[in-house]
């Protein structure tokens, strides 16, 4: 089992920046790919930002430029920066880890390809 546990979450103005953080705990391997999706009210979750074994990035076209996903080397920390932020940012934020197996470019932000989620973080943005 792995466990995740999103911080960092809170209220922030338009153009302005947060950065999100996932404590990683349980049996996660090198091989997982780890993401970040998201839930505004009203609209289903998408993915917003993914990461491969390779260190590949994945990101929605709606954050590209904005948004940048990272992690340690051991896989026990998750990152999004966000910079330039919009009021269509706000959302519930989660952290989201998959055993694999290994992805085609377009899965990485499929939510049924995660098999491990955390509780998720509030991310509002006003003007």
């Amino acid at each position: 089992q792995v466990q995740l546990v999103e911080s960092g979450g809170g209220s922030v103005q338009i153009e302005g920046s947060l950065r999100l953080s996932c404590a990683v705990s349980g049996n996660i391997y090198n091989s997982y790919s780890m993401a970040w999706f998201r839930r505004a009210p009203g609209k289903e979750r998408e993915g917003v930002a993914a990461i491969g074994p390779n260190d590949d990035t994945y990101y929605a076209d709606s954050v590209k430029g904005r948004f940048t996903i990272s992690r340690d080397k051991n896989n026990r920390a998750l990152w999004l920066q966000m910079n330039n932020l919009k009021t269509e940012d706000s959302a519930i934020y989660y952290c989201a880890a998959s055993r694999g197996p290994k992805f085609i470019p377009s899965w990485y932000l499929e939510s049924n390809k995660y098999d491990f989620w955390g509780q998720g973080a509030q991310v509002t943005v006003s003007s």
